[in-house]
């Protein structure tokens, strides 16, 4: 099982502790690194909000090596460009299951947007397709997001993926007596809603210098930290794509809100049709809906529209290259639930 996080950064009562007081301002955050192609995701994403209008902006979470062209770019989009420091795991922990996962640890600066009482977090590779504004008025106190699949071979370290049990459809293969109680609820750190705080965020960085690495980093961390907040929100949030040829009963496309272009192959705007399970329909039909928002020039910021007001940056030198796409590969380690 997964390293354990100490007890006392939780509180008894299972909600997150907080001291945000005073703020009722709500936003999207997404988090963007590099000079390479991953800002095309951001400005999907921003189009994609303005399409499905919803009421509040986008908060591009950026590293310093982010170009300032690309920046330009975002704050033509009206997004709301918010520089941060990177953080790295602890010194010599670095093996994951793809390298360029030691970045991601940096998506944990935005518990630190505390001007905000509460957000949504969206990976750069997500879009929305209907309006989730609603998200934002969930109870306060825990973290939502929704269950991973363990069915990809990704997972193949992993004793879920060697038993054939997934959280998805526990009840197909079902946990072994043996081997005592089911995993914790695992879910996809590509989407989630959130509530910034000093508190939360100082524990997650200290909770962070005591945990052992895992192959999914910041995904297995936020994990493990929440998983006493934790409350699941159903899957049309947060449409992981390998979940269309492992649980087809689960959806209906023209009903899912927001999809994950995280498999192997199906970023949109490197899509070639070649990789595994790119040539399915219903891959090619969610990459063209894609590049119909993202090639949409009436959903461009209008000059007449409002800019958000642009948060202090920090100039520091250049730390990240531009995130390639991953490599499949694997290492042995134990499982991320």
């Amino acid at each position: 099982m997964a390293p354990g996080v100490p007890v006392d950064v939780f509180t008894g009562t299972g909600k997150v502790s907080t001291n945000n007081t005073g703020y009722s301002k709500r936003a999207y955050v997404t988090f963007l690194a590099g000079n390479g192609d991953y800002v095309k995701g951001v400005v999907g994403l921003a189009k994609g909000l303005r399409k499905v209008k919803s009421a509040y902006p986008l908060v591009v979470a950026i590293l310093p090596d982010v170009p300032e062209e690309h920046r330009e770019i975002l704050r033509s989009q009206g997004c709301i460009v918010r520089e941060i420091e990177p953080i790295y795991p602890p010194e010599n922990q670095v093996h994951f299951a793809m390298a360029y996962y030691i970045i991601n640890y940096s998506k944990l600066r935005i518990w630190n947007f505390e001007e905000y009482s509460k957000m949504v977090y969206l990976d750069a590779d997500i879009q929305v397709y209907e309006n989730i504004d609603h998200l934002l008025d969930t109870p306060d106190g825990y973290f939502y997001a929704v269950m991973d699949c363990f069915c990809e071979k990704i997972w193949s370290y992993s004793l879920q993926y060697s038993i054939g049990y997934c959280q998805q459809c526990p009840t197909k293969v079902t946990w072994p007596a043996e081997m005592g109680s089911p995993p914790p609820l695992y879910f996809n750190a590509g989407m989630f809603v959130f509530e910034p705080s000093r508190l939360t965020y100082e524990s997650l960085l200290d909770t962070l210098k005591l945990t052992p690495p895992t192959p999914f980093a910041e995904q297995d961390f936020l994990n493990m930290f929440f998983q006493h907040m934790y409350k699941p929100i159903p899957p049309v949030y947060n449409l992981v794509l390998a979940m269309l040829w492992h649980h087809p009963e689960k959806f209906e496309l023209e009903k899912v809100k927001v999809v994950h272009y995280c498999a192997a192959g199906s970023k949109p705007w490197r899509y070639t049709g070649l990789e595994a399970n790119m040539e399915r329909e219903d891959i090619k039909m969610l990459v063209a809906k894609w590049w119909d928002i993202y090639n949409d020039e009436s959903l461009d910021l209008k000059a007449e529209d409002p800019i958000p007001a642009e948060e202090e940056t920090f100039s520091r030198p250049s730390i990240m290259v531009s995130m390639p796409e991953p490599a499949m590969s694997y290492i042995p380690a134990p499982t991320a639930a």
